[in-house]
């Protein structure tokens, strides 16, 4: 992956919708969703939804489809790897790396923090 496709991918998840719209496809898998169910799903209005899917399509961490009178979103998972693996090339020296359940404790611990504060409110 070229350093300028990196940046832009980067650039274009550095936004929390556009984070929140990455995540969500990448967790409904390669089948994909309608823009009107990620609306729905994230609450982001139809208007700036167009604008963030636009993004992550420039920077090709997505791509569309027609279906019907629907169009369909999904992650381009090929970017997402290729992305992931210019990330870690070369990491830690060789060495082994720190185990992927610490990172998926910060983020349960995380989720936890978020939900109770939104519990609060």
């Amino acid at each position: 992956m070229h350093t300028k496709n990196v940046i832009a991918a980067l650039a274009a998840l550095a936004q929390e919708s556009r984070l929140s719209v990455f995540r969500l496809l990448v967790q409904v898998g390669p089948q994909g969703v309608a823009a009107s169910k990620i609306s729905e799903q994230l609450g982001i209005p139809p208007s700036s939804l167009s604008f963030h899917l636009k993004e992550l399509s420039h920077a090709e961490l997505i791509s569309s489809r027609q279906e019907g009178r629907f169009v369909i979103y999904s992650a381009n998972f090929d970017t997402m790897n290729c992305l992931l693996g210019f990330l870690t090339e070369n990491c830690c020296g060789g060495n082994v790396c720190s185990p992927v359940s610490a990172c998926k404790q910060e983020n349960a611990d995380a989720d936890v923090h978020a939900n109770a504060v939104t519990e609060e409110r």
